[in-house]
């Protein structure tokens, strides 16, 4: 499928008609069946856990802008403000008016309901209140000519900014998420990843995980990040 109609496309149903083809490509000639191990649609649907690891992706991938933008202003060397606002403006838009806003209103409260790992739900919702006031504070420097002073403050909140997300994101991924599953049952948990995929579209448009990505991309070749071998030890 080409053109208009692959962006139209979504995620989950990309990967489903991908995981239908393969299935017919698989098939005997007795009967239509299929090969023992073929994938399914539903082995190819996207999970809510899986969804939200995505979305880590493309935080993880600001985080690291972020790290090049404040060894430059650490180090006085010039760096492309407008671009480090961009990616700032994808943990506003993608990550805090998105991705976290799914974790509040539809993992957090099973969780609390639940009895289970609450400590660490009222943890991670007080750290999402305070990158939100970090990105504020980086988008508004990162958008003004930017004195010695500046340069030390921006450099300062994007280092721990990096330090709280990466210890953040990571607890999610090893412990709330695996975690999910068994909160919610298999039938919710497969309701919560549709919902989910509707929430997407709503917000950030048909094609927004796509989107967000290409646009880190580029924002990563505006840095010169943009060539992974380069980072090989």
């Amino acid at each position: 499928m080409q053109g208009s109609d692959e962006r139209a496309m979504s995620r989950r149903g990309f990967l489903s008609a991908s995981a239908a083809t393969a299935a017919l490509v698989s098939c005997s000639g007795k009967g239509g069946a299929t090969t023992p191990g073929a994938p399914t649609d539903r082995d190819a649907e996207v999970t809510p856990a899986e969804d939200l690891m995505r979305e880590h992706g493309v935080l993880r991938r600001v985080l690291f802008i972020f790290d090049e933008a404040a060894h430059r202003l650490e180090t006085g060397v010039d760096l492309p403000l407008d671009q480090l606002a961009a990616g700032a403006g994808i943990i506003r838009h993608v990550i805090e008016d998105y991705h976290e806003q799914l974790e509040e209103n539809h993992l957090f409260p099973r969780f609390e309901q639940a009895g289970k790992l609450v400590d660490l739900v009222t943890v991670l919702k007080t750290q999402h209140k305070a990158g939100r006031d970090v990105t504020s504070q980086v988008l508004t420097l990162s958008a003004a000519k930017l004195g010695d002073s500046d340069r030390t403050k921006l450099a300062a909140l994007l280092r721990s900014f990096n330090r709280m997300y990466r210890a953040h994101a990571a607890r999610e991924d090893t412990v709330l998420f695996p975690a999910l599953h068994q909160i919610v049952g298999g039938k919710a948990y497969d309701e919560l990843g549709d919902q989910f995929e509707d929430i997407e579209k709503q917000t950030l448009g048909e094609g927004g995980f796509e989107k967000s990505v290409a646009d880190v991309a580029r924002i990563e070749r505006a840095f010169g990040l943009d060539d992974l071998a380069k980072f090989t030890p």
